[in-house]
């Protein structure tokens, strides 16, 4: 009887390792083109099977990232490891509580002895500053509510640093320092350096700064960005990369107004805009707000430093300005912006749309909250929907006084406000997000008795 084996080449044990690598990257490029279909499909229970499928692949992909971070921890011996820290000696028992884990569990799941667990619990109840578990205890002078206030608004809202938790409580009435905050919050945070020392730069900087915006919609900066759907480009064949279009990511255009920091317009596209497709965004801009720019300053990729774009300007009478090839900060704001879009909204998101019209509702929820409620340092922490419309900060309205003997006429963290009602006040946390969204917070204290 013939064998059903096929014949393979003598040295084909020498390619299993790449041939691995190539069928996997094939797979996934298979993947990605079956998801972007059903995403679009007009059948609920087709899009609805392929968002449970791509969910189950990421927890899938998670679990292996914390697999293989095991395995190498596992090859240090138990008293050998980096010691958890005594706040987190009590998250693993908190974690313990939540799953109903044995000790053996817990000692296996987290890479420590039984024995250590089991003395973490008989010794749970230890008072004084070297006992083994102990609890994020913030050290401050202001009433312990207030401390309270802070921390949770960070367990929330992870994202958000100590400026930022600064100004979101400012504009609700509770004016704070930053460097209070950073004293109520829980160590360690691991938080990249505060924006002190870079606001400090901006304001001695500011006469040299080239651009300058007289009143909204005098200068409108503009620049795209790449947002990866599949979390990356990467192929081991040539040229080592996924083509950037969709359904591997998604090409945004983003406009900002420069005096006010005002998101005016976002644009999607499958695939790289070309100069007539900025142009129709811009167009649509311009009719949204009522008037177009007199200066417009972006980089100078195709879209922008070709006659169609220039022909554009000139018949619209606007003068365009370009950054200096390969000088840092010659395009800074709507670059910042990026950053923040990315950093804030699209990794914050447990997978990037594939869908088109779920991705453009994504970015608008992410540009209203942009716009109407996070507090923006180099306008002194009002919104640029305040800057723009010329509305009231609500950072400089009376604010909530928390000490109760602290003189009325003494100074508050900037920007200076009166008092509202008497000193000594108590106040509740309201936390809401914007559709539900966890990494678009809306931020309001309620006074109570």
């Amino acid at each position: 009887m013939p064998s059903a084996t096929p014949r393979l080449p003598g040295s084909w044990p020498h390619h299993v390792r790449s041939a691995v690598l190539h069928t996997i990257a094939l797979l996934h490029q298979a993947l990605t083109h079956a998801r972007a279909w059903c995403a679009n499909s007009r059948i609920a229970r087709v899009r609805l099977t392929a968002e449970l499928e791509r969910a189950q692949t990421e927890i899938a992909q998670l679990r292996e990232e914390i697999r293989i971070k095991d395995a190498r921890m596992s090859l240090i011996e138990p008293r050998h490891r980096p010691h958890y820290p005594a706040a987190e000696r009590l998250a693993i028992l908190e974690l313990r509580a939540a799953r109903g884990w044995s000790l053996t569990q817990t000692a296996k799941t987290l890479l420590v002895m039984p024995a250590t667990v089991a003395e973490w619990m008989a010794r749970l109840d230890e008072e004084g500053p070297h006992a083994l578990v102990q609890l994020h205890v913030p050290v401050n002078k202001y009433p312990q509510f207030v401390a309270y206030l802070v921390q949770r608004l960070k367990e929330l809202c992870p994202a958000l640093g100590k400026a930022k938790i600064a100004r979101h409580l400012a504009r609700a009435g509770l004016h704070l320092a930053g460097t209070t905050v950073g004293r109520m919050l829980k160590p360690p945070l691991n938080r990249p350096p505060t924006a002190t020392s870079a606001a400090s730069v901006a304001d001695t900087g500011r006469a040299d700064r080239v651009v300058t915006a007289k009143r909204p919609n005098h200068v409108w900066h503009i620049d795209l960005t790449v947002v990866p759907i599949v979390s990356g480009f990467w192929v081991p064949w040539l040229p080592f990369a996924f083509l950037q279009r969709w359904p591997f990511c998604w090409w945004v255009l983003a406009v900002i107004d420069h005096f006010s920091r005002r998101v005016v317009a976002l644009g999607l596209f499958r695939q790289q805009p070309t100069a007539q497709q900025v142009c129709i965004v811009l167009d649509r801009t311009i009719r949204a707000a009522g008037q177009a720019p007199k200066y417009t300053v972006s980089d100078k990729g195709p879209q922008f430093f070709c006659s169609r774009f220039k022909s554009w300007c000139e018949r619209r009478k606007i003068r365009p300005r370009f950054g200096a090839v390969g000088k840092c900060g010659s395009i800074a704001v709507v670059e910042r912006f990026i950053k923040s879009l990315k950093t804030e909204c699209i990794r914050e998101l447990p997978l990037v749309p594939l869908d088109r019209d779920a991705m453009a509702a994504e970015l608008q929820l992410y540009l209203d909250w942009y716009n109407g409620h996070r507090p923006h340092e180099f306008i002194g922490g009002r919104t640029p929907d305040e800057v723009y419309y010329r509305r009231r900060a609500a950072n400089t309205k009376p604010r909530l006084e928390t000490r109760a003997g602290w003189p009325r006429e003494s100074l508050c963290a900037n920007p200076q406000a009166p008092v509202r009602g008497p000193c000594g006040a108590r106040a509740e946390l309201v936390l809401n997000f914007v559709a539900n969204r966890k990494h678009l917070p809306r931020v309001r204290l309620k006074r109570t008795a």
